[in-house]
């Protein structure tokens, strides 16, 4: 099994050419993987740090950095969403309730934007419901920070 692993990173680590680019594809991975787009960015930092070791915070924070900035125009594609939404439709009891949680809660539910499937989601409500955007984005990055530095050091503890 370990082989085979190791054999999976080598081929990856190839296929991405990710040594060569490096802290680049780690950027725009991360930046792309925070909009509404359905893909995950922890596999090419735990990639990046496995192959330069020496890169660990480089790549937590360069990640954190593309990852809130994707949080960030997320944020502003839900801003956007909203303007044209509200002219042409009424919300539901439900959707009433979720907004009202959201808005009770503020910018700090942007905490939340490092979970899989609802965090982009929450950006983007956020801006729908125009919470103040820097201290949304400041949210944004505490969440993820948390996140790159959790998986990763899981992830190496991993592959050592």
């Amino acid at each position: 099994m370990e082989a085979w692993l190791q054999h999976m990173i080598h081929l990856m680590l190839e296929t991405l050419s990710l040594p060569q680019v490096g802290l680049g594809a780690v950027f725009v991975v991360a930046l792309v993987s925070a909009t509404l787009l359905p893909m995950g960015s922890e596999p090419v930092v735990l990639l990046l740090v496995h192959a330069k070791p020496e890169l660990f915070w480089p790549a937590i924070l360069v990640a954190t950095v593309g990852n809130t900035l994707g949080g960030a125009i997320t944020w502003w594609m839900g801003y956007g969403a909203e303007r044209a939404y509200e002219a042409a439709v009424h919300h539901s009891p439900r959707d009433q309730r979720v907004l009202g949680w959201l808005r009770r809660f503020g910018a700090r539910t942007c905490l939340m934007s490092w979970l899989p499937i609802v965090g982009d989601p929450l950006c983007a409500l956020a801006g729908w419901l125009r919470l103040p955007f820097w201290p949304c984005v400041g949210y944004m990055a505490i969440g993820k920070f948390a996140r790159y530095l959790l998986m990763t050091s899981a992830g190496v503890a991993m592959l050592d």
